[in-house]
C-alpha cells in the first residue's frame, strides 16, 4: 500500500450523516435537545497523523480526532481515555464508535447545548475553540514566570482549560470558577 492510499478522507460527512440518524431515531423528544441547532461538523483539517475537528449536534459540541494516517492510528476499546498533546496543552479523549463512521476520539466541549442560541454561534465558538486548540499562547505550563523588575498592572485571573475550549479568552462573572 503506497503512503497516498494510507490516508483517509475526512470524516466529516460521515460524522454528520451518523448523527443526523442518531438525531432522528435515538434523541427524538428529548428534552434536552436544543432546536436551534443542528447536526454540523465544523473545521476538520490534517493535524498529525489524524482528523481534527469539531461536531456540534442539537445534544452536544464534541472536538474529534479520526484517523486519516491508518499506520498512525492506535486502536482502544470503547470508553477508553487517551491524553494528546495540542499547542495548548494536554486534553483528555474518550475512544468512540459510530456506524459509518468507525473509530474516533472525542473530547466534550458542551453537553447539552442549551445556551447557544442559533448554529451559528455554535459555529463560531468551535472555531474558535479549535483555533485556541492550536494557539501555544494558550498552554497553561508555558505562561512566562514574572520578570524582576517588572511593573504588574494587577492580578489576572488564569485562564482554565474550560475557558479555553470554550473560547473565552479572559475569564468572566459568567460562571463560577472552581
Amino acid at each position: 500500500m503506497t503512503e497516498a492510499a494510507a490516508l483517509r478522507a475526512s470524516p466529516a460527512p460521515a460524522l454528520e450523516a451518523a448523527y443526523r440518524r442518531a438525531q432522528a431515531t435515538r434523541m427524538t423528544g428529548l428534552a434536552f435537545l436544543n432546536g436551534s441547532l443542528s447536526v454540523e461538523a465544523i473545521g476538520f483539517a490534517p493535524w498529525s497523523a489524524h482528523w481534527l475537528g469539531v461536531v456540534v449536534t442539537p445534544w452536544f459540541m464534541n472536538l474529534v480526532i479520526a484517523p486519516r494516517d491508518a499506520t498512525q492510528w492506535r486502536t482502544l476499546p470503547l470508553g477508553e481515555k487517551r491524553r494528546f498533546r495540542f499547542p495548548a496543552g494536554e486534553y483528555d479523549f474518550v475512544s468512540a464508535r459510530e456506524d459509518g463512521v468507525g473509530e474516533f476520539f472525542a473530547c466534550s466541549l458542551f453537553s447539552p447545548v442549551g445556551e447557544f442560541e442559533d448554529q451559528a454561534t455554535a459555529r463560531f465558538v468551535a472555531e474558535h475553540a479549535l483555533a485556541a486548540l492550536l494557539d501555544p499562547a494558550n498552554d497553561e505550563r508555558a505562561q512566562p514566570a514574572s520578570v524582576p523588575g517588572a511593573v504588574e498592572a494587577g492580578p489576572v485571573p488564569a485562564l482554565t482549560r474550560r475557558d479555553l475550549l470554550r473560547g473565552r479568552l479572559r475569564p468572566g462573572p459568567h460562571e463560577p470558577r472552581g
